[in-house]
């Protein structure tokens, strides 16, 4: 088994003396500018085992306790384990139906990838890669949550292209084992999750492979030569790049040692088929604030060459309740997001000012009139451009797109152990 980098693992569930829709929370990347959103799931969790104790949320990586978080965090982890709140099922798969905000059921299959078979650097040709731009700077503070982490939860969500279902056909929930059945807090929807047994687990192994048989490959894209790409990050990438680089570390730190069976080279993930009809991408619109707004546009105007001529790239600039949908001329990339974050980069390194990255039209919207900022909304991203894209052209513009609306983004379930 296992002859590609998705690997059984073994994996955490919480016992039935846990309330799992208390347990469940969403993903640490969300709602970074929405404070109020994580002060309603900490009144909902209140003093109950929740994996809100053993997360970092983004909105919080700034604030002067943020170590002091983490500690907590760690205390938490070891506590758990101790309390014995978990059942281990080992060299398991996780097959999960999460129904979500829509209505709509999203299938995916929660196993390990090899952190050997992934590089997330740009032009890559590893088996899993990256789709956009890492952000170096933000993997040092999560590495700090890791560094002395005994347990590790996924919100990371990783696309096979499969458009005939060979994967996700093998699988028959109903002669599986029923893990949890919950509804998921704030509008998350609900979540189901059943274990696989070794003889799926083979089934799905096997398909896995064939669609990374290199001659299938060249022909499904047309290529000649290239190194397969059987696995695109789909959410969050960040987050695997932090167990890469941990991983890393390690080693390097750890001369001579054999890793091949480490628990740091692993990192669990939820394998999902780009062609499902629940994942719709959405474009990652941009807040700014903290700027001369009229600078910026006046400068971004001119550097970008924006007019209401008609042309294959453009922008909605929503500044003091006021919205134009401008057109790009100057441009500095093939995607309309590459060109606006090219500029928006430069600008805030020589001005100041702050970026945010919002989902959703309404919100980006109700946030630029709350700081006095500038929302700028992009067009969405065709997501069968996806996969020949990134083999072509290597990793995309950072935060060019998003899975589905913030509600319907990875909830915190399974766990597993990374330390020895």
């Amino acid at each position: 088994m296992n002859s590609t980098a998705f690997h059984n693992a073994d994996i955490l569930i919480p016992n039935n003396s846990v309330d799992m829709s208390k347990w469940a929370v969403i993903a640490c990347d969300q709602y970074t500018s929405e404070p109020e959103y994580w002060d309603e799931v900490t009144k909902k969790v209140g003093d109950s085992p929740s994996t809100l104790s053993l997360i970092l949320p983004e909105l919080f990586l700034e604030e002067s306790n943020v170590t002091e978080r983490i500690g907590n965090i760690h205390t938490a982890m070891d506590k758990y384990i101790s309390d014995g709140i978990f059942n281990e099922y080992k060299n398991a798969m996780v097959y999960v139906e999460r129904i979500q905000s829509n209505g709509i059921v999203r299938k995916g299959i929660v196993g390990a990838i090899d952190l050997e078979k992934y590089d997330f650097s740009k032009g890559s040709t590893s088996e899993v890669r990256a789709t956009e731009a890492t952000v170096i700077e933000r993997i040092p503070p999560r590495i700090k949550v890791r560094n002395g982490a005994s347990l590790e939860l996924p919100h990371i969500m990783i696309l096979i292209d499969d458009p005939d279902e060979t994967v996700m056909s093998t699988i028959d929930k109903d002669s599986m084992t029923k893990l949890y059945d919950t509804k998921l807090m704030q509008n998350g929807g609900s979540i189901c999750g059943y274990l696989l047994d070794e003889a799926t687990q083979e089934k799905i192994d096997a398909a896995l492979a064939s669609l990374s048989d290199q001659e299938t490959f060249n022909n499904k894209y047309g290529l000649e030569n290239q190194s397969v790409l059987l696995y695109a990050m789909g959410d969050g990438n960040h987050s695997l790049a932090t167990a890469k680089e941990y991983y890393e570390q390690l080693k390097k730190s750890n001369p001579g040692k054999d890793f091949s069976n480490h628990p740091a080279r692993f990192a669990l993930a939820e394998i999902v088929n780009l062609h499902s009809e629940a994942l719709k991408f959405e474009a990652i619109y941009r807040l700014v604030y903290d700027v001369d707004c009229d600078k910026l546009i006046a400068g971004i105007t001119e550097s970008l060459g924006l007019s209401e001529d008609p042309s294959a790239q453009w922008v909605n600039i929503v500044c003091r309740g006021k919205e134009r949908k401008l057109y790009i001329h100057n441009t500095t990339s093939n995607l309309s997001v590459g060109s606006l974050q090219n500029y928006l980069d430069g600008y805030i390194k020589m001005n100041g000012g702050k970026i945010d990255y919002i989902h959703g039209i309404d919100n980006v919207k109700a946030l630029a009139e709350k700081h006095n900022g500038i929302a700028f909304i992009l067009p969405d991203m065709d997501k069968s451009e996806l996969f020949p894209t990134v083999i072509k052209d290597g990793a995309l513009p950072r935060k060019t797109f998003s899975m589905g609306h913030a509600d319907d983004k990875r909830f915190y379930i399974e766990a597993r152990r990374i330390a020895e």
